[in-house]
């Protein structure tokens, strides 16, 4: 593959909640394993025993139930997710000259121009077994020239396994697949182009433009491209530093420590509200504290991965806590979340934190309409 092209690697965690159930617990290994709640709730994440039944992620409890009445449901163990997840993310930053983590199980890697030094197939391939060997987890990945053409691969490549897909091949690799393959895809535009007659890649990439524009608006024509194996989307460099925050310098230093239990309760409500604006979750937190003298002192922990607010405003109070130097009056007043991952919706899919999810659906809809300020705690205030 010349250095001129781009070379993307794909990395997908095989059924990722469900594999680290297993490693806890190696008696479910062959077993239909669901990872949610088993009276309501949805299917967070399902064994591939469990697929042979129908069962998919998102699926609702009670039809998975039907559907393997023998199958062994589990509530999931969050902390434990989130630290497989920094494992791996970890294991891929000492290595990889460019990646992006796009959810906790689910990571691209930019190897462009580096095959002057290495085989890319064969870097990829030792990232792979490092990762296996290290956290025990099976791993699936795909190898192409960009990132849709990368997950298209490595879906196909499941379970736990591997493929690349040679320059120059993409539209002939594509052919023969379901529209469905096509990442973005879903149910109501597969029944669209269904409609139209169009069932494989193949016949999408043989409409014209106009026609998927007319029937489609603007998402037609970049499937007109995508159906070609053109996508142009880069990867966006993952760092740890990334974060949302937010802090307030105080025209008189606060020494009422009520008023400042208010402030941090205020200010987590507010980037709580921003992560979800932007669908992500943080899996770290930290305070920070300025006194009159400008001593300037910061505490931070990492968490389970969340975006709701009553998860982290705890964790806040305690961090202040530990922090705070008693009796002196506070000019500045900070909190941080970092660690931040693209992966809201598959942690909103766990029957314990579906309420949570609608809840604060229902409040962030509010403060979209009248106003981020309009609906807050009483102890905010």
């Amino acid at each position: 593959m010349p250095s001129q092209q781009r070379i993307i690697a794909h990395f997908d965690l095989d059924s990722f909640f469900v594999s680290v159930e297993i490693l806890n617990d190696p008696s479910l290994k062959g077993k239909p394993v669901i990872v949610g709640g088993k009276e309501k709730g949805v299917v967070a994440a399902c064994s591939y025993e469990a697929r042979k039944f129908g069962i998919h992620s998102a699926m609702a409890s009670s039809k998975a139930r039907q559907l393997c009445p023998h199958a062994i449901f589990i509530k999931g163990t969050h902390g434990e997710y989130s630290r497989y997840s920094r494992w791996v993310t970890q294991i891929i930053a000492a290595k990889a000259p460019l990646f992006e983590k796009a959810s906790i199980d689910e990571f691209y890697i930019d190897l462009t121009g580096m095959d002057k030094f290495f085989e890319p197939l064969q870097w990829t391939t030792d990232l792979r077994n490092q990762i296996m060997k290290e956290t025990g987890l099976p791993i699936s990945f795909g190898l192409s020239s960009s990132k849709m053409m990368a997950k298209i691969a490595t879906n196909q490549a499941k379970p736990n396994g591997f493929l690349q897909i040679p320059f120059g091949m993409e539209k002939e690799f594509l052919a023969p697949l379901s529209v469905g393959e096509i990442p973005g895809v879903g149910g109501r535009t597969q029944e669209i182009l269904n409609y139209l007659g169009i069932k494989t890649i193949a016949q999408l990439s043989e409409i014209s433009i106009e026609i998927l524009s007319e029937k489609l608006g603007k998402w037609g024509a970049d499937l007109h491209l995508k159906s070609k194996g053109i996508h142009l989307s880069e990867v966006s460099p993952y760092h740890e530093s990334k974060s949302i925050s937010t802090e307030n310098t105080f025209d008189e230093p606060l020494t009422d420590l009520q008023l400042v239990n208010s402030q941090l309760i205020r200010f987590t409500e507010k980037i709580c509200f921003e992560l979800r604006k932007e669908e992500k979750v943080a899996g770290c937190v930290s305070v920070k504290i300025r006194y009159p003298n400008f001593e300037t002192n910061s505490k931070q922990t990492t968490i389970d991965y969340t975006s709701a607010d009553d998860d982290i405003i705890p964790i806040v109070k305690e961090l202040f806590k530990k922090l705070y130097k008693k009796g002196e009056p506070i000019r500045l007043l900070g909190v941080r979340l970092s660690e931040l991952t693209g992966s809201a919706i598959q942690t909103s899919l766990f029957s314990n934190t579906e309420k949570k999810t609608d809840l604060y659906k229902s409040i962030d809809d509010v403060k979209n309409r009248f106003g981020k300020d309009f609906l807050k705690r009483a102890s905010s205030k």
